[in-house]
């Protein structure tokens, strides 16, 4: 099988998985810090839920549980999902911190089921509290919130620009970059019009499962073989406990990963409710991501597991919809940090709108790929503003004294 050796992989991905006998060291204290976060996020998101159940959350522009669960799935994820899990899965093998459970079942944890219980937490709180509290209309909340939007924005860039050479052989650096250029600006067009969201959710969604028909129709592969290799997905489910508290270093970088993600997709996604209670939505959080996601590891373990070459039209194939993922991600971002900044099209016009976010974006890309700036210093910032939304809440408790009622209707702008 053709995965990619410690020499090509990129500098920060060999060092972060180990492959060239180099371990990051991170503090013990930052590993505390991240399971706390986990665990009050966790048993927070699921006093919510069962606390106020009854209530019904809608967004300032409804959409139905297909367009909701695209919109979802294609803005909670990036270009990660896609590239990531071949080289991952014979890490995950080998090495001994994951020896408690198979390969397939430690990549599906790093990204699918428990870790959505985040979304939800950040989407409650932009739909029922945040209306009430305003506590993102700070100064300092507000600015620390869209320097998170913006540098994780960015990182997703990074990551396409990073993967580019494992997937389209003997790329020169100037097509490397201009690509990554060019769907920067893309994604920043785009950002233009809300309706494109819509339409680039369905795309990625539609065009994800086509490649997972396509990856399973090239090599024969069946329904048998596909319920084959997902049976190890129950090693997920029988060791969830070991995937609250980061296993390794590189878990603690997905795990902070997820939380740089959590309040902007939160504050994104709020606005598409269509009329669905907080409990309903903890469990399409898990749920309804999870499927694809888990579909899309079993395929690809059993191309680990039977050592199929990965053909190279495929390799292409993936290329595409991993642009359409970052299309989408950096779509969504942008048009969040933009609005919270006012630094719209109907204040900036259109061409200073779209010289100015592009020069951003893909000036902070450049940034992740020539200086040590890591996302999971963004992850830390975020939990950092998690601890200080909790400490404000507390103190402006008085402003959620309706939400004792039941049957209340929440309306997202």
């Amino acid at each position: 099988m053709t995965y990619i050796l410690c020499s090509t992989l990129p500098e920060w991905r060999s060092k972060s998985l180990g492959l060239c006998r180099y371990q990051e060291v991170y503090l013990p204290l930052a590993h505390i810090i991240l399971t706390a976060a986990i665990l009050i996020t966790l048993a927070t998101s699921i006093f919510l839920a069962l606390r106020y159940r009854n209530i019904k959350l809608y967004g300032a522009q409804p959409s139905n549980l297909m367009a909701f669960t695209a919109i979802l799935f294609t803005s909670g994820l990036d270009v990660g999902l896609i590239m990531f899990p071949l080289t991952e899965f014979p890490v995950y093998a080998r090495e001994a911190p994951y020896g408690f459970t198979n390969p397939l079942a430690i990549e599906f944890g790093f990204w699918g089921f428990l870790v959505w219980g985040f979304y939800f937490l950040t989407t409650f709180y932009f739909c029922v509290i945040e209306p009430r509290l305003k506590l993102f209309e700070i100064w300092w909340v507000a600015l620390a919130n869209n320097i998170v939007i913006i540098a994780t924005c960015a990182f997703t860039g990074f990551l396409f620009l990073s993967y580019l050479p494992n997937y389209i052989t003997d790329i020169t650096p100037v097509a490397r970059y201009g690509l990554v250029a060019a769907v920067v600006l893309g994604a920043v067009l785009s950002s233009t019009d809300i309706r494109y969201v819509k339409w680039l959710s369905y795309a990625s969604f539609a065009l994800f499962g086509l490649l997972i028909l396509s990856l399973m129709i090239t090599n024969d592969m069946g329904v048998g073989d596909l319920l084959a290799s997902g049976q190890n997905l129950g090693g997920y489910f029988s060791n969830l406990d070991k995937f609250i508290s980061p296993q390794t270093d590189y878990h603690a970088f997905y795990l902070f990963w997820w939380f740089a993600w959590s309040i902007m997709i939160g504050q994104f996604v709020a606005r598409f409710f269509g009329g669905i209670k907080p409990l309903q939505l903890l469990i399409a959080l898990l749920i309804l991501p999870s499927i694809p996601i888990a579909v899309w590891f079993s395929v690809l373990f059993h191309y680990h597991s039977e050592e199929i070459v990965l053909a190279g039209y495929l390799q292409i194939a993936m290329v595409v919809v991993g642009i359409i993922f970052v299309l989408n991600s950096l779509d969504s971002l942008t048009r969040l940090y933009s609005e919270n900044l006012n630094l719209t099209v109907k204040r900036l016009g259109m061409p200073l709108y779209i010289l100015g976010h592009w020069g951003l974006l893909f000036g902070l890309i450049l940034l992740y790929q020539f200086t040590p700036l890591k996302i999971e210093w963004i992850g830390m910032v975020v939990i950092a503003l998690y601890g200080c939304i909790y400490v404000l809440i507390y103190q402006r408790r008085d402003g959620l004294q309706k939400l004792s009622q039941t049957r209340l209707r929440v309306h997202v702008q």
